[in-house]
């Protein structure tokens, strides 16, 4: 890809996301985050602009060290920018208090990590009902039910994560991240620890969340298969955005 095309290719996506900002779940301005490596520094996001718009699925692809998941974790609110802003709904987090970016985390973000992030002294239930009862809000039985049997736990509620396989606590964060019914979930691999039919199951759950509940899911993923499941496809290398593609109809 030529420098005059780059340029071409981050102005028009500048012009889309501003012209998507009043329905946008997420949005990203000129974000770039540098980090320190080896006395050098090293940007894992240059100047990315990006909207996702409500009720949307998005697959973000590219090599290792592309910067998925630092683009991830800048959105959630996870990781603060060097430069550039974030909005969730119509609220920049940049000018949130700590506290009330956590607030903002546990009530409209949900978050499936890599390495999952359980809490090993609690059960599968307690882990997945965790966010709630941090923000006081009354389980919905009907939809814990729904989503620990879509993701295959039911008959491991009462077990504690060191009992569990890898794909067995992959599905615990994944139902963790939709208890709360959150605005956006972000998820980084959540496929990737679990076999071929799980997967499936999984992300016919994510897919259905959107379609019927109009959530918005923003996934990384290396998988061509998963990223058939998204709406659009975003595709990240040395930090900036080198396609922009939706893919269902």
């Amino acid at each position: 890809m030529t420098s005059t095309t780059t340029e071409t290719d981050l102005a028009l996506n500048r012009l889309a996301v501003s012209a998507n900002a009043t329905a946008a779940a997420v949005r990203v301005e000129q974000l770039t985050r540098i980090y320190a490596a080896g006395g050098q520094r090293v940007a894992a996001l240059d100047n990315v602009d990006a909207a996702f718009a409500r009720g949307t699925f998005t697959a973000v692809m590219g090599p290792s060290g592309s910067g998925k998941s630092t683009l991830l974790q800048t959105s959630a609110g996870l990781d603060r920018p060097t430069s550039g802003r974030v909005w969730v709904g119509d609220q920049e987090l940049s000018r949130l208090s700590e506290a009330k970016l956590t607030r903002l985390r546990r009530s409209e973000i949900g978050f499936v990590f890599q390495n999952f992030n359980l809490v090993g002294a609690l059960t599968v239930e307690e882990n997945i009902t965790l966010p709630l009862r941090l923000s006081g809000v009354q389980v919905d039985r009907k939809w814990l039910a729904e989503v620990v049997e879509r993701v295959g736990v039911t008959e491991r509620l009462q077990h504690r994560p060191a009992e569990l396989s890898g794909g067995q606590q992959q599905r615990v964060a994944i139902a963790r991240a939709l208890a709360m019914r959150p605005t956006v979930v972000f998820a980084d691999e959540p496929t990737g620890a679990l076999d071929s039919h799980t997967a499936a199951d999984v992300l016919g759950l994510l897919r259905s969340i959107v379609d019927e509940q109009g959530q918005t899911i923003i996934m990384v993923t290396h998988d061509q298969l998963a990223a058939s499941y998204a709406d659009r496809v975003l595709v990240l290398a040395d930090g900036r955005i080198v396609s922009d593609t939706g893919v269902r109809a």
